[in-house]
């Protein structure tokens, strides 16, 4: 019996995951230019939509050094789709919040991301739920939450 790295389902798997995150990726360039931003100003920038965040929160969702999301995030002041403002329950950390251009900017973004959602929407909602639940426990996640 073939070991499981050798085995050609799970090749077969590895390689198709790897084209979805490349196209995913290579769609989402292509969408960040149309608005002017880089791949990973639009990704603070969609994360900031959603809620406003602490810069280091965001470093560490974006797993990366919090140096590199003030200079992000100091692009993103200057073309006024962010904002800084000091954490309400501590005043020491600074919170970054998308500003109403910032969302409607992010939210256009989003609209603009074609396979990122076409392939989904062929997919029942049960379908759904599995391909989410498998890759939650691929990440070692806890299927239930969510």
């Amino acid at each position: 019996m073939a070991s499981q790295r050798t085995d050609p389902l799970t090749l077969e798997v590895v390689e198709l995951i790897g084209a979805v995150v490349a196209r995913y990726y290579d769609e989402y360039e292509r969408a960040a230019a149309a608005h002017s931003l880089t791949g990973a100003q639009a990704r603070v920038l969609g994360l900031l939509s959603l809620e406003p965040t602490p810069m280091r929160r965001i470093a560490q969702k974006l797993k990366c050094e919090p140096s590199n999301i003030t200079g992000i995030v100091d692009r993103l002041e200057i073309r006024g789709l962010v904002e800084r403002r000091p954490d309400p329950a501590d005043r020491r950390v600074k919170i970054a919040a998308a500003t109403e251009e910032g969302r409607d900017t992010a939210h256009r973004l989003r609209d603009s991301l074609g396979f990122a959602r076409e392939p989904l929407a062929e997919l029942s909602t049960d379908e759904r739920t599995v391909l989410r639940d498998l890759l939650k426990r691929m990440l070692g996640e806890d299927p239930g939450t969510g």
